[in-house]
C-alpha cells in the first residue's frame, strides 16, 4: 500500500510540473522559458524536474502532449453525448457543437495551437503527434456517432468519415477565421452563432427527409 502510494504521489508530482511547464511555456515560448522558473512556479527544487523529465526538450514534449490529451478528453466526452441525442437531433448537434466550440476556444487549446505550430521546425514530428492525438481521435469518434445515427435512419449518410471532416470543419473553421486564428477570444454569443450554423448546414445535406 506504501507503495502504491508513492507511486500515486510521484505520478500526481509530474502532472503538476507538466501543467505548470505547458502555462510558463505558454506565456514565454519555448526559447524564453527555463527550467528553474518552471520549477519554482511548481514549487518544486530544479533537480526535482529533471528527476522527472530528462531536459527541457523532453519537459516541453511532454507538456504540450499532456495538454493534447487534455484537451481530447474533453472533446472525446461530449462527442459521446450523441450516442442519445433524444428525439430533437438539430438540438442535440447545436450543443455539442457549442461545447466543442468552448473547449477548442479556450485558453489551453489556444496555447496548444500556438506553441505547437511556433515549434514547427524544431520539434517536427510534435505537430503531428498532436493532431493524432486530438483532431484525429475527434474525428473518428464523430465519425463512429455519425454512422450510428445513420444506421438508426436518422442521417443520411453513406461515408461517416467525409461527414464527420465536414462537420468538424463546419465548427472549427467560422472559429479559427472569428479568433483570428487564436488571438481574439471569442464571446459566447458568436459560439453559438456558429454552433447554430454549423448544424444547419451540416443538416441540410445530411439530414434525414
Amino acid at each position: 500500500m506504501a507503495g502504491a502510494t508513492a507511486s500515486r504521489g510521484r505520478i500526481d508530482k509530474r502532472q503538476a510540473i507538466l501543467d505548470v511547464a505547458f502555462t510558463v511555456f505558454a506565456r514565454r515560448g519555448y526559447d524564453k522559458a527555463c527550467v528553474q522558473e518552471i520549477a519554482d512556479e511548481a514549487g518544486v527544487a530544479k533537480p526535482t524536474v529533471y528527476n522527472h523529465l530528462t531536459d527541457k526538450q523532453t519537459l516541453f514534449e511532454h507538456a504540450v502532449l499532456a495538454a493534447a490529451d487534455a484537451v481530447a478528453a474533453q472533446t472525446l466526452a461530449i462527442v459521446a453525448d450523441l450516442r442519445e441525442p433524444g428525439d430533437d437531433l438539430a438540438a442535440a448537434l447545436t450543443d455539442v457543437a457549442y461545447r466543442l466550440l468552448e473547449v477548442c476556444a479556450c485558453d489551453r487549446s489556444r496555447a496548444l495551437r500556438a506553441l505547437t505550430y511556433a515549434q514547427l521546425t524544431t520539434f517536427p514530428d510534435l505537430v503531428d503527434t498532436v493532431l493524432t492525438r486530438t483532431s484525429r481521435t475527434i474525428a473518428e469518434a464523430m465519425a463512429d456517432r455519425l454512422a450510428r445515427l445513420a444506421l438508426a435512419g436518422t442521417l443520411r449518410i453513406t461515408d461517416p468519415a467525409e461527414a464527420a471532416e465536414q462537420l468538424l470543419a463546419l465548427i472549427t473553421a467560422p472559429l479559427e477565421a472569428r479568433s483570428r486564428l487564436g488571438t481574439r477570444a471569442v464571446p459566447a454569443a458568436e459560439l453559438r452563432d456558429i454552433a447554430r450554423a454549423a448544424t444547419r448546414t451540416f443538416l441540410s445535406a445530411y439530414g434525414s427527409r
